[in-house]
């Protein structure tokens, strides 16, 4: 009988062992430390606004631009804006101005260069009443230059008919597009 409770008496004090050398090695500066940070997939934003409207004036007093959007965020590291559903109205002295608007965007630092993101519609009104609708689904502006360009799939809703293109470059200040490749047009003659 005294052999039968060796075995369980021997199994015991070996778990007993393990058990001790576990503790004498968990050290207590061990649950002090913190666990290293985990890199964010989302870009740090250093400040946001809400509602935002910004509007610039020519040296002469007359409105230059007028731009609205729902949310900017601004990145610190890069000193980009994204905007959300922006909405811009280049007036550059004139009482006709072009209405640009999109679903998103984003600034690049300084104010340089402008992407338009989805759902991009420009409309305006000439002085004879006639409206001009273009739209495209990304775009990309220069607003000092007065240049637009992108490379994707455009439509021009004009008084006189419908064209199509991909690609395109607009020159603002002239009011002329060069559309690039697969230009397709239906015009009405008056």
């Amino acid at each position: 009988m005294l052999r039968k409770l060796r075995f369980p008496a021997l199994l015991t004090l070996m778990a007993a062992l393990l058990v001790a050398v576990g503790y004498w090695n968990i050290r207590p500066e061990s649950f002090m430390q913190q666990p290293a940070p985990v890199a964010s997939a989302e870009p740090a934003i250093d400040f946001y606004v809400l509602n935002s409207r910004t509007v610039q004036y020519q040296p002469d007093g007359k409105r230059h631009y007028e731009m609205t959007a729902e949310k900017m965020e601004h990145l610190k590291a890069n000193d980009i804006s994204l905007l959300t559903r922006p909405e811009l109205y280049a007036y550059r002295g004139t009482d006709l101005p072009w209405h640009v608007r999109s679903e998103r965007g984003e600034v690049a630092a300084g104010g340089t260069e402008v992407e338009l993101i989805e759902q991009v519609r420009v409309e305006r009104t000439d002085a004879k009443g006639r409206p001009t609708i273009l739209t495209t689904s990304r775009m990309t502006v220069w607003p000092e230059k007065d240049y637009a360009e992108t490379k994707q799939a455009v439509r021009i809703d004009a008084a006189n008919g419908v064209t199509t293109a991909t690609g395109m470059k607009a020159y603002l200040n002239d009011g002329r597009m060069h559309l690039l490749s697969n230009v397709r047009g239906k015009h009405e003659l008056r």
